[in-house]
């Protein structure tokens, strides 16, 4: 038996894709720019924090969707709705898509009226029943043909902010987007949330699962998801960038310009849980366990701090050896 409209069905399961790339600009942009950039409505305002981070949040935009549902079994579900997008920039510089949904564990026997699905943003409801468990393995698989696709969905929005006149496209330094996929299981309101799997896959994919209580909306989800994804990705480009380095075989300035991206726009980005609702902040203490990303992100600070020291030390001697 469903809900009768004005007494909606409760959320079984969130689901959300993040996107995650370096913002297109040779300079960072400030804060009145970085406004201007994730003005996506005129009706709401963007959202700025300054401490303990430049972190700017753009107003939700809503992607009507009516199609079938992702599903890892092969379950042919319609469902009808919205999905809900917004972009972050942190310190003017990392830029991040998100797109996300709702969805309860059984749906009406009929299609609504769109204005009905309209005052639940961000909420999709299935044709009948919902095959949770296999959807949620849908979503971090990806969607197939005829599927709703979220990556999709943030993909257009990173795309559309790309494009934007402020950019100049000119990057700092070269680098890989990243994807990830996340699905949060709904759980009592007695229950702490829990961060179940973070895996990392190829091609700058990752998933993760959650158990989140009712009472957390699907926006402080998508928060911890973002903020997860953006350190990862801090992670995984100076990892990278130390491996392309050659760190350790070369000497002189060529160590310096490679290893300087990193110092001027990198290293001072790690905060972890700045911006995330405290009611989540928790989760990051499993990441911190294992596989330790702080401990991580400093292992590879030291290297580039004690690198570049080295170089320092050396490039006097160096200039006086070549009179």
């Amino acid at each position: 038996m469903t809900a009768a409209f004005g007494q909606p069905a409760r959320s079984v399961l969130a689901c959300g894709e993040v996107r995650t790339c370096l913002l297109p600009s040779h300079q960072a942009l400030d804060s009145r720019a970085a406004v201007q950039l994730l003005r996506l409505r005129a009706d709401e305002h963007v959202r700025v924090s300054e401490r303990p981070s430049l972190y700017v949040l753009s107003p939700e935009v809503l992607t009507g969707v009516d199609c079938r549902l992702p599903a890892a079994n092969g379950s042919k579900v319609r469902a009808v709705g919205t999905v809900a997008a917004r972009a972050a920039l942190t310190e003017g510089r990392l830029l991040q898509s998100t797109a996300y949904f709702s969805v309860p564990a059984v749906g009406p026997d009929t299609r609504r009226t769109w204005g009905q699905y309209l005052v639940r943003p961000g909420f999709v409801e299935p044709f009948g029943k919902l095959p949770q468990q296999a959807t949620a393995e849908g979503v971090l698989q990806g969607a197939r043909r005829g599927e709703l696709d979220l990556g999709m969905i943030s993909e257009g929005l990173l795309a559309q902010l790309r494009r934007h006149p402020l950019l100049d496209r000119r990057v700092p330094f070269k680098s890989s987007p990243t994807r990830l996929r996340w699905v949060a299981y709904r759980t009592s309101d007695g229950e702490r949330a829990s961060l179940v799997s973070f895996t990392v896959a190829e091609g700058g994919l990752r998933t993760m699962e959650l158990r989140l209580p009712e009472h957390i909306p699907a926006a402080s989800a998508a928060g911890i998801c973002e903020d997860l994804a953006l350190h990862d990705w801090l992670l995984t480009t100076v990892q990278h960038m130390l491996d392309n380095s050659r760190l350790g075989a070369t000497d002189g300035p060529s160590v310096v310009e490679t290893l300087h991206p990193v110092v001027v726009h990198l290293l001072h980005l790690w905060m972890p849980r700045a911006h995330v609702d405290p009611a989540l902040g928790h989760l990051w203490d499993v990441l911190e366990e294992k596989p330790g990303f702080s401990r991580q992100w400093k292992n590879l600070s030291r290297r580039i701090r004690d690198r570049l020291a080295l170089q320092a030390v050396a490039t006097p001697h160096q200039a006086l050896s070549t009179r």
